[in-house]
């Protein structure tokens, strides 16, 4: 298995349950030929930090998962902004430029999944984002 570590950004519609997040990860880190326990550090927008479904995910993994306010996310460059998301946040981009921060403020070329996205069952979204860290 590869050494190298990821920081994940998450973003999702309001009462999106674990295990489409969970979901969403597992097909994301599955693309890049990576496993849950590379994860070294997840986050997403502030707006999200009573997410029960965030949270749940973030215990089950033992991840501190950091949330950030839109003003810091909408200075991140990311390569798929979004008028939507900005529209809904106030920030064009919540899953990349979270995991660019989560990563200790990593570079644009880090992203190696730049925009994951995945539609539950139920038709909630989660959008998930990952960057290499090492």
């Amino acid at each position: 298995m590869s050494t190298a570590r990821y920081a994940i950004g998450l973003g999702c519609d309001r009462g999106t349950p674990q295990a489409a997040l969970q979901q969403a990860i597992d097909e994301a880190l599955a693309g890049i030929g990576a496993q849950l326990v590379q994860v070294a550090a997840a986050a997403s927008i502030d707006l999200k930090a009573d997410e029960p479904g965030l949270l749940a995910l973030a215990a089950a993994h033992g991840w501190a998962l950091r949330f950030y306010p839109a003003a810091q996310l909408a200075e991140v460059p990311v390569p798929h902004p979004s008028e939507t998301v900005r529209r809904h946040t106030g920030t064009p981009s919540v899953s990349e430029a979270a995991a660019l921060l989560a990563g200790g403020g990593l570079p644009m070329a880090a992203l190696v999944v730049p925009k994951h996205k995945h539609r539950g069952a139920d038709g909630r979204h989660a959008t998930v984002s990952i960057a290499r860290m090492s």
